[in-house]
């Protein structure tokens, strides 16, 4: 296993195996690299998605935004951690890190510093890292003058 310090107490199999069982969803018939992820809320909830192409390249989504943006759309509004899983073909065989707009979006809703960014191959094979060691010097929510932003 590979992975940095323990920082949050949580049940890192149950969040990597929730993005592993939703791999399947995935929606990638152009370029075949099928991506899930879960996203832990700090409600203790648990909320998937995947990456959804579509023919007009910009219209999709990435499995991250999909996942946080559902729960959002519940209701929920800080980030404890997500797991992401993804690979060619659906075939799960190396780590796979978010894209720097999904690492953006998680800057919204959470402390970079305490928000862990699992990149797994299985639920026993994973890396992880703060948001804030992927996304360094990050512009957030708390640098826009007159706003409450989480």
């Amino acid at each position: 296993m590979t992975m940095g310090k323990n920082r949050l107490d949580f049940d890192r199999k149950a969040l990597i195996q929730a993005a592993i069982d939703n791999l399947d969803h995935s929606y990638a018939p152009y370029s075949k690299f099928h991506v899930s992820a879960a996203v832990l809320m700090d409600s203790g909830r648990i909320y998937t998605g995947v990456n959804v192409e579509n023919a007009s390249y910009p219209a999709g989504i990435c499995a991250e935004r999909n996942a946080i943006f559902h729960a959002i759309g519940c209701g929920e509004k800080r980030i404890k951690a997500i797991a992401i899983v993804g690979g060619a073909n659906g075939e799960i065989r190396d780590y796979c890190p978010p894209c720097g707009i999904c690492r953006q979006v998680m800057r919204e809703f959470c402390d970079p510093s305490e928000m862990l960014v699992i990149m797994a191959k299985s639920v026993t094979d994973y890396k992880e890292a703060t948001l804030e060691e992927l996304l360094p010097d990050s512009f957030g929510p708390n640098m826009v003058p007159g706003t409450s932003a989480v």
